[in-house]
């Protein structure tokens, strides 16, 4: 079914298009509520050497056990003996508990731990934490002279998912008020503001989705501030580019034509517009699924869900709030002559901003390619820094320190380096060898406790399978997980230690897992990716593109201006949290600042490629339709962009509120997406839309159409007209 199709029908039944809305929102969030979401589990995560590892131990179930800790420390009181027993007996009789080892003292005397291992897979354990936690207060409590806390890989993730979830409302409270005071500015009418406000709002309904959809591709957990950072923007992009047109077809028609007419006729051109731009966006995110990531595939998910939605709204529901909207303003001019009043005009907003527009277009038309060399050149500029690009894994080391198990945490490995990282050796025999595996990595353990790079003074604990196949064996590494000498000492086990020892028995499978080894493996895996994911990402925008404008030329031109943008965005997010100017301007904490995540620059490069179709799409439609109808390239180029400026203009100011908001959040990674976000849109719509591109295509002139059909009309062949009357074209100087 068309695009104008639907919208014809929702204009002549409003409200079944609007009470089925309504309906389909709340089915959503029913649906996806009753349903639940299937979280990834530990095994969703596994990728190379240090998935295979884990794989294997958990084959045999040696599997690594989600630990927290308990750390006991001197207050007015000093004596932690009595404090430690009570920790012990009341962590032993929790079924949520597995074992709790012996108190051991930090290497200054002053701090005690207590090592507390749970049940069950570790990425479940924050599920079940809580009695742990509570058990640890009641000690505190009974012990007020000493300072009782409790940290720990459950612990830490519980407390990042509420500060998570703290920011998606302050992200909310944030975007909703600057995005109503924006489109306020626009349309002068608290009502017409509301609309576009509020059907960005339901795309909350693809939440619900994407519960639902979790069931086939679990959830990492970043689907819904996906869902929040593109849904608003989104929604309110199409609804805008809708509006506009819908504002402009009604002012043509003069109150000839009625709120239905008007609004399929908007229907043919901008909701057609909505259709193809959100096609490219869906098309472009879809990309990210090559990379057979399970944070990569969440985030697709909840940006392909949200987009859809944003896009079926703009087409059902929009078109028949609209008709509500001119029958209501028809109804009010009628009483008004009915009393002999005059007609209420509404207030021309778009004239004094044509000019200005025309004016910032000025350079394009007289001197484009002197414009265009100047432009393309301060964007490669601002990309420069990009070449520098550091990536790293983030996270504990990255995570913000108001989380106070982080905070204990740091304190843990000041007592207690050795527990800073941990590597484990998985060995798999199939002969059953367990003496001479059992020596050979007891080798390997006196190797490393030789190493400055590892603890000395940690066990080098070796346990066994019940067959006897499988063995594990853990070191201990006295440096933060993120750190250099961390990442040197897995290379030493790996490329040095490991096939001097295990590595000469024949016939053992051998691999080196642990939080040093999964952030290497992960960022090794990214890269890996990148190659293919960027490569594909670019052919499906070079072909969306011919096929949208019928053009080759428009095809690489969109291709290369795209790219243009995501490359100086990098260089700014490389210059700003990198080079730490983040730091000087807000105060950011270095530790989320030093380096760019792993996985941001794959996931901002498909988004902002999808992005950036939107305005290509809205505004190269407009040029083409005043080329079709006759008009010179160059005329129609600045008609075309000076006229769709404003509402470019508009969406990208909510487009930038929202992302923006995300700079302020927490989590560095969500800081570096919405920073990236927001400047690549704002060079998009203000560098790319209003220099680049007219420059481009002034001085490209009748090529720019190359092989459409525009391109035989520039040359002054006749067409038949609507109607069957001749139309010759002129010819393109």
């Amino acid at each position: 079914m068309s695009v104008v199709r639907v919208a014809a029908w929702s204009a002549a039944h409003p409200w079944r298009a609007i009470i089925g809305w309504l309906v389909f929102v709340v089915l959503c969030l029913g649906a996806g509520i009753a349903a639940g979401t299937r979280n990834a589990g530990t095994e969703d995560y596994w990728i190379g050497e240090a998935g295979r590892a884990e794989e294997i131990a958990t084959s045999a179930g040696l599997e690594r056990r989600p630990v927290e800790y308990v750390l006991i420390r001197p207050g007015r009181e000093t004596s932690t003996q009595a404090a430690a027993r009570d920790v012990t007996a009341r962590m032993k009789r929790l079924p949520e508990v597995e074992n709790v080892g012996p108190p051991a003292r930090s290497a200054d005397g002053t701090t005690l731990l207590i090592a507390v291992t749970m049940k069950g897979p570790e990425l479940d354990a924050r599920q079940h934490v809580d009695p742990l936690l509570a058990q640890t207060a009641e000690v505190q409590r009974d012990h007020p002279g000493l300072v009782v806390e409790q940290t720990g890989s459950a612990s830490i993730s519980k407390g990042v998912n509420q500060q998570r979830g703290e920011d998606l409302a302050l992200s909310e409270a944030i975007s909703f008020p600057v995005t109503l005071v924006t489109l306020l500015v626009v349309f002068g009418s608290v009502l017409m503001a509301a609309v576009p406000l509020l059907l960005a709002l339901s795309s909350i309904a693809a939440m619900g989705l994407s519960m639902l959809v979790s069931h086939l591709l679990p959830d990492a957990g970043v689907g819904n501030n996906v869902i929040l950072l593109i849904g608003m923007a989104v929604g309110v992009d199409y609804t805008l580019f809708y509006l506009k047109r819908e504002r402009e077809e009604r002012a043509r028609a003069g109150g000839r034509l009625s709120p239905r007419a008007v609004v399929e006729l908007a229907a043919a051109t901008s909701g057609r517009a909505v259709v193809v731009s959100g096609l490219a966006v869906l098309v472009s995110t879809a990309t990210l699924y090559l990379a057979a990531d399970v944070v990569f595939s969440s985030l697709a998910t909840g940006t392909v869900l949200v987009v859809l939605v944003a896009m079926a709204s703009s087409v059902t529901v929009l078109p028949a709030l609209l008709v509500r909207i001119g029958q209501r303003a028809e109804r009010r001019a009628e009483r008004r002559a009915l009393r002999g009043l005059p007609p209420r005009r509404g207030r021309e907003r778009g004239a004094g901003g044509e000019r200005l527009w025309r004016t910032l277009l000025r350079p394009a038309d007289r001197h484009p390619v002197l414009t265009l060399v100047v432009a393309v050149l301060v964007m490669i500029v601002l990309a420069l820094p990009a070449l520098g690009m550091e990536l790293r894994v983030l996270n504990r080391d990255s995570h913000s320190r108001e989380i106070p198990a982080l905070r204990i945490h740091d304190r843990m490995t000041t007592a207690f380096p050795e527990l800073r990282t941990l590597h484990q050796v998985v060995v798999r025999d199939g002969q059953g060898r367990t003496e001479e595996v059992g020596q050979a990595l007891r080798e390997l353990g006196r190797r490393a406790h030789a190493d400055p790079l590892f603890a000395r003074n940690a066990p080098a604990d070796i346990r066994v399978s019940a067959d006897g196949r499988v063995s594990v064996l853990e070191l201990a590494v006295p440096y933060r997980l993120s750190s250099p000498e961390a990442e040197r000492s897995l290379d030493r086990i790996r490329d040095d230690y490991l096939p001097a020892t295990v590595g000469a028995i024949e016939g053992v499978e051998a691999a080196v897992t642990g939080d040093a080894a999964r952030n290497v493996d992960d960022l090794d895996h990214v890269n890996g990716k990148l190659p293919l994911v960027a490569g594909l990402l670019l052919l499906v925008t070079l072909v969306m593109t011919m096929i949208v404008f019928r053009s080759v030329t428009l095809g690489l031109l969109g291709v290369l201006l795209n790219s243009l943008s995501a490359a100086a965005s990098f260089g700014l997010v490389v210059v700003f949290f990198q080079y730490g100017l983040a730091t000087t301007l807000f105060g950011f904490d270095p530790s989320a600042t030093s380096a760019i995540g792993s996985r941001v620059p794959l996931f901002l490069l498909v988004i902002l490629f999808g992005l950036s179709m939107d305005y290509q799409v809205f505004v190269v439609s407009r040029i083409r339709e005043r080329a079709a109808a006759g008009v010179p390239t160059r005329q129609a180029v600045l008609d075309g962009i000076a006229g769709s400026a404003g509402v470019v203009t508009s969406a990208a100011i909510v487009m930038v509120t929202v992302f923006a908001g995300f700079v302020f959040l927490h989590l560095a990674e969500m800081k570096q997406i919405g920073f990236s976000l927001a400047v690549a849109v704002l060079l998009d719509a203000f560098v790319i839309r209003t220099t680049i591109l007219p420059a481009a295509m002034i001085a490209l002139g009748r090529w720019n159409w190359w092989p459409a059909p525009l391109f035989r009309q520039v040359h002054g062949v006749r067409h038949a007209a609507p109607g069957g009357h001749a139309l010759t074209v002129t010819r393109e100087p």
